[in-house]
């Protein structure tokens, strides 16, 4: 909170001036925005593209600001200098000013039904007989691609759509006016090497906060993702080295590894996709077999616990090469 008698300096161009000074010289305090009540849907899918497309991940983006939109406001405010953070007038009216139109339409194409496996098996063991784990209907495949999940699709275009899950090609979907996330511009087993700035940043998780901040070489905070941290028991604190990068990893999927956090010989190796269960990136750190990672299950994120790595969202994981790089410290905490 800001102390009596203390200018505020007009670190972001969307603030007003400070108050008039009282009949005693004393500033009243600076109105404070108050977060949209929840019936504004619109407004709130608006902060969440403007945050998200800022590298400041609220989630998935749904319409409705919870636990990890309000620390994702905090994170870009911190990283921006903005107080208090219980004002929301700057993100608002950034975001307003950002994304004019909160929505857009896509239109399915032919092609997209490439990367959806029909009738993909639920069982590890059935899943180690495909190629390839794609989507398991096009709107799975929709909603990753616009940074959503399939029921607010489904809201969205209620009455519109009889099922977002069997949309045929051709069909207009409104989805969120956010940059998509597009799978099939992610190369095969492309890897990341050292790079003289990146590798130099550093990333912080907190797994009671449930998110991943990353910082440059002077301590800036450049980008923070929530995150599903492993369970308690396996959790390795502490400060660790990234040592690999590569997309679409394969996943050796051991059951004991998995509740025990020992390996057996009993395993199977399942193929690289979006239904992988590391997801479409894998960066691997100095403590063996813990990595950061994308998921199958984006919409869990920061709901549920893995087994000992830490997850972000596929349309997240994607962008941590562009922020660390081998060499980065990552710490744990």
């Amino acid at each position: 909170m800001l102390a009596l008698g203390t200018l505020v300096p007009m670190i972001w161009s969307g603030m007003t001036a400070p108050a008039a000074a009282d009949a005693q010289g004393i500033p009243e305090p600076a109105a404070v925005t108050p977060e949209p009540a929840k019936e504004e849907v619109d407004t709130h899918v608006r902060v969440q593209i403007y945050l998200d497309e800022r590298n400041f991940g609220p989630g998935k983006i749904d319409g409705a600001i919870g636990e990890f939109t309000r620390k994702a406001v905090e994170a870009y405010y911190t990283s921006r200098g903005i107080a208090p953070v219980e004002n929301w007038g700057p993100v608002l009216e950034a975001a307003a000013k950002a994304v004019p139109n909160p929505y857009r339409t896509y239109t399915v194409k032919k092609e997209d039904m490439k990367f959806v496996t029909s009738g993909l098996p639920n069982s590890p063991e059935q899943q180690s007989k495909r190629r390839y784990l794609g989507y398991r209907s096009i709107g799975e495949f929709i909603a990753e691609r616009f940074h959503t999940d399939e029921a607010f699709l489904a809201k969205l275009n209620k009455g519109e759509i009889r099922s977002i899950y069997n949309v045929a090609p051709g069909t207009e979907v409104k989805v969120p006016n956010v940059t998509p996330f597009l799978i099939e511009e992610i190369p095969e087993d492309a890897r990341f090497e050292a790079d003289p700035e990146l590798s130099t940043r550093s990333a912080i998780v907190d797994t009671k906060v449930k998110q991943a901040t990353f910082w440059d070489n002077e301590g800036k905070l450049i980008a923070a993702f929530p995150i599903t941290p492993g369970q308690r028991r396996f959790i390795h604190h502490g400060e660790w080295e990234l040592l690999n990068m590569h997309t679409t990893p394969t996943f050796r999927w051991d059951k004991s590894m998995l509740s025990q956090g020992k390996r057996s010989s009993t395993y199977y190796n399942l193929p690289s996709g979006p239904n992988n269960p590391v997801g479409v990136f894998w960066g691997g750190i100095s403590k063996q077999g813990i990595g950061l990672h994308g998921t199958n299950s984006p919409h869990t994120i920061g709901r549920s616990q893995s087994a000992g790595c830490v997850r972000f969202a596929n349309w997240d994981a994607v962008r941590l090469s562009s922020l660390v790089r081998p060499g980065s410290k990552v710490t744990i905490k």
